[in-house]
């Protein structure tokens, strides 16, 4: 995205002079010679920055710059002052104004000055995608043919600024997908806020969204900026938007619809440019059918549906999802892990009700309870173990034996303190035998 810059200056050669040099750099600059001018200009535009004079005939600086924190509280306001108005122009920081510079000044100096501002920019909106996205962005895994389709869907989605609507079921990766489509497209280095609807109390829902002010309600000893506007610019994530309350989903509409908020207790309109993108795990359609959820606010926010497909339809990615896992956790373990043939088998026939979730939690449980890094099929979860080969983990005498097996050696190494000898003397089988039992259960 191309920032935008408007300047307000009322010398005519100033403002000419500072708008050419700033168009020459591939900045889009708009132009105003009074304070009045340059406020009308805010409230139809958007502007990354306000680059102003301190001294203009009817609305000076300083009543320009308060106008625009209260109109735009992300826009920078930069004032330009003359050497003997140092004291107005330390008065405007005071007052949120993010620079000033003396006339007369460098043009190279003010480029300084304006990309350590954007750059700043950026830094802060990284911050906030890293607190409000809950860490650093996660591959999305898988070749089946399901994903290899809705990977190309993201591709195209990530090219517009459309509001997009994730549905799956829970556990399916609704949250990657979602972070996929912003990191792809031109707000990657903007804010990403991720927001979980099911997880903030509805009274404080609207506060948690649009911010507040002073004195909105109990408690509110001060202002406090809403997730819409940590994300302006960028793209905010409303996960599970079929938890959200029927009277916020009003307002939300008219969020959508008008690109603008209101805090709670606000009298003012704040414009935002931001993608919206939800996630459900529930039918929007038959939440509508049963008045649950708003059916304008549904076709609203459907105009690119995603659907993420279930781990179970997903031939060939369970194994795949399951060495990724392993890595990731061998890595934190310092380990190599690795499945045994029966375990991948055993693996690859479970049905994942919980979907990827649930085998990575399978997989991280395994890696810390596991008594070796080669994972056996005993090593895998009771649910998993007996729907192996269509029987039920009793009638799966193999597995039943291999486990007694490997237990009853384990039980005669730790009473032998380890030694191969004492232990196939207690056993009642040769030392080559233990040994080969031994390497095949990963002891």
């Amino acid at each position: 995205m191309i920032p935008r810059i408007l300047v307000a200056e009322d010398e005519e050669i100033m403002r000419i002079t500072v708008l050419d040099h700033l168009r020459s750099l591939g900045w889009l600059a708009d132009e105003a010679s009074t304070g009045t001018e340059a406020l009308e200009l805010v409230k139809k535009n958007r502007y990354e920055l306000v680059l102003s004079d301190i001294r203009m005939p009817g609305m000076d600086g300083e009543a320009l710059l308060a106008e625009v924190k209260r109109l735009a509280p992300r826009t920078e306001v930069v004032v330009m002052t003359a050497h003997g108005s140092t004291d107005n122009a330390v008065n405007c920081l005071k007052k949120g104004a993010a620079d000033y510079i003396l006339k007369p000044f460098d043009l190279d100096d003010l480029t300084f000055r304006i990309n350590r501002l954007f750059e700043m920019q950026t830094i802060k909106a990284r911050c906030v995608s890293l607190e409000y996205c809950c860490g650093l962005r996660r591959p999305i895994i898988g070749s089946s043919a399901p994903m290899q389709k809705m990977l190309r869907v993201i591709s195209q989605v990530a090219l517009s600024d459309a509001s997009v609507l994730i549905q799956g079921e829970s556990g399916t990766g609704k949250e990657l997908v979602a972070a996929a489509i912003h990191y792809e497209s031109r707000r990657a280095d903007k804010p990403y806020v991720r927001v979980n609807c099911a997880a903030i109390p509805a009274g404080l829902m609207e506060s948690e969204l649009f911010g507040h002010e002073k004195g909105a309600f109990t408690g509110a000893d001060k202002p406090a900026v809403g997730k819409f506007e940590l994300a302006d610019h960028g793209t905010i994530l409303l996960d599970e938007i079929g938890d959200m309350p029927l009277d916020l989903q009003v307002k939300l509409l008219r969020v959508l619809q008008e690109r603008e908020i209101e805090r709670v207790g606000g009298k003012n309109t704040i414009p935002l440019d931001v993608r919206v993108v939800c996630a459900t795990a529930k039918d929007l359609a038959e939440e509508v059918r049963k008045g649950s959820f708003r059916q304008d606010l549904f076709y609203r926010l459907q105009v690119i549906p995603v659907e993420v497909p279930p781990l179970r339809e997903r031939e060939g990615d369970i194994l795949e999802l399951a060495d990724y896992f392993l890595q990731e956790f061998g890595r934190e373990r310092g380990l190599s892990f690795q499945l045994s043939e029966d375990a991948r088998r055993a693996l690859e026939q479970y049905s994942y009700p919980g979907n990827v979730r649930e085998l990575r939690n399978v997989m991280e449980r395994v890696t810390v309870l596991a008594p070796a890094p080669k994972i056996q099929l005993w090593d895998l979860p009771a649910e998993i173990r007996g729907g192996y080969c269509g029987v039920s983990e009793e009638d799966n005498l193999a597995a039943a034996v291999a486990d007694a097996e490997r237990k009853c050696i384990q039980r005669a190494l730790k009473k032998a303190g380890g030694s191969k000898t004492e232990s196939a003397a207690l056993l009642g089988i040769s030392r080559k035998n233990l040994w080969e039992k031994m390497k095949q259960y990963g002891l």
